[in-house]
C-alpha cells in the first residue's frame, strides 16, 4: 500500500526541521543551510501544516521543540543518514562502489587494519568506510553493508561467514604477579579481574575450563579491549584477553601469562551482512577476499601480526 503523500514531506522541509532541532534556533539553522531566517521559519510552518501536528511552541522569537518533535527528529535523522549513505554509493566515481563496514574497535585496529591495504590494492575501485559497533544492530536502521561480529550465529536476518575462532589468555603485568603470586587457577578468584561488558561470562568459562567452580567476583568493566590491555599493563588486575590481540604486549613482556596458557574461547568471529544485500558487489569482493585471506594461512599465522 502506498504511503499517503502528506506523510512524505520533502527533503527541504525535513532538512530545515532537523537543522532547527540540531542547532537550537531558526537563525542558526539559516546559517547552517545558507537560507534566510524567514525561509527557515516558513519551511517549519509548512512541515507542521503538512503533518497536522505542532512541532514547536512559540515563545517570543524562540522555537521550543515539543516532545513529539524530539521523537520525530530522531527518526528523521536516521532516515536522512540512510539516504545520504545510499546517495554516496550511487554517486561513487571510483567505479567499484562503497562498502560501509562496522568493526569491533580493537579487532579493527589490530587485526583488520594491517591487512586492508592488500584488499585495497587488489580492488582499487572499492572504497571502505569503517564505523565501530560493539553489539549487533539493525542493518536497516544503521545503514551498514556488513559487520565483523564476535559470538554465535544469532544475528536475526543476517547472512554469516565464519572467519576464525580465538583463544583467551589470562594476562597481567609482571610486577602485579610478583606482588600477587599465582600457584593455581583458583588463586585468581581473589584477584581483581578485568572484564569486558559484552562478554559477561568469559571469566566463568575460563575458570570452568580449569576446573574451578567458585563464584567469579565482579571486577572493573570495560567496553573495549584496548583500555583493558592498558589497565592490565599498569597493574590494575588480571585481564582475560584474546591471545592475538595481546600478542605484542606478551612478546614485549609488558604482560605475561598469569596462569594456564591460552584456552579456547566461547564464540567465534564472523562477517555478517543483511540478507537483501548479499550480492552487493563491494560486499562480494570484500567477503571473497577476506575468506581467501583466512584460507591461505594456518590458524597460528592467521592470528599473528
Amino acid at each position: 500500500m502506498a504511503t499517503p503523500r502528506r506523510l512524505l514531506p520533502s527533503v527541504s522541509l525535513l532538512m530545515a526541521f532537523e537543522s532547527v532541532i540540531r542547532t537550537g534556533s531558526t537563525l542558526a539553522a539559516a546559517n547552517d543551510l545558507s537560507l534566510t531566517q524567514g525561509a527557515v521559519s516558513r519551511l517549519i510552518q509548512n512541515l507542521e501544516a503538512q503533518l497536522g501536528v505542532q512541532l514547536f511552541r512559540r515563545e517570543g522569537r524562540r522555537l521550543v521543540p515539543t516532545e513529539n518533535a524530539l521523537a520525530y527528529a530522531r527518526d528523521v535523522a536516521k532516515a536522512m543518514d540512510l539516504i545520504s549513505r545510499a546517495s554516496m554509493r550511487v554517486r561513487s566515481t571510483t567505479g567499484g562502489g562503497t562498502l560501509a563496514l562496522a568493526i569491533l574497535p580493537t579487532f579493527g585496529t589490530r587485526w583488520l587494519a594491517p591487512r586492508l591495504p592488500r584488499f585495497l590494492a587488489a580492488h582499487p575501485g572499492v572504497t571502505i568506510n569503517l564505523g565501530t559497533r560493539l553489539r549487533p544492530f539493525d542493518f536497516a536502521e544503521e545503514g551498514f553493508d556488513a559487520a565483523i561480529h564476535f559470538g554465535e550465529r544469532t544475528w536475526p536476518g543476517a547472512g554469516f561467514a565464519k572467519l576464525f575462532d580465538e583463544r583467551m589468555v589470562a594476562c597481567a603485568a609482571p610486577g602485579f604477579l610478583a606482588s600477587h603470586p599465582v600457584g593455581a587457577a583458583s588463586d585468581l578468584v581473589g584477584l581483581p579481574l578485568l572484564q569486558l561488558e559484552t562478554r559477561p561470562n568469559a571469566w566463568a568459562a575460563w575458570f570452568a575450563q580449569h576446573g574451578v567452580s567458585d563464584p567469579v567476583p565482579l571486577g572493573m568493566l570495560f567496553d573495549q579491549f584496548a583500555p583493558m590491555i592498558q589497565s592490565a599493563i599498569y597493574g590494575m588486575g588480571v585481564a582475560l584477553l584474546p591471545e592475538f590481540l595481546a600478542r605484542a604486549e606478551l612478546a614485549e613482556g609488558r604482560l605475561v601469562d598469569a596462569w594456564g596458557g591460552p584456552v579456547p574461547s566461547v564464540g567465534s568471529y564472523y562477517l555478517v551482512w543483511p540478507g537483501i544485500g548479499e550480492h552487493y558487489p563491494p560486499l562480494t569482493a570484500f567477503r571473497d577476499w577476506l575468506l581467501q585471506e583466512i584460507a591461505g594461512h594456518s590458524a597460528e599465522d592467521l592470528l599473528a601480526w
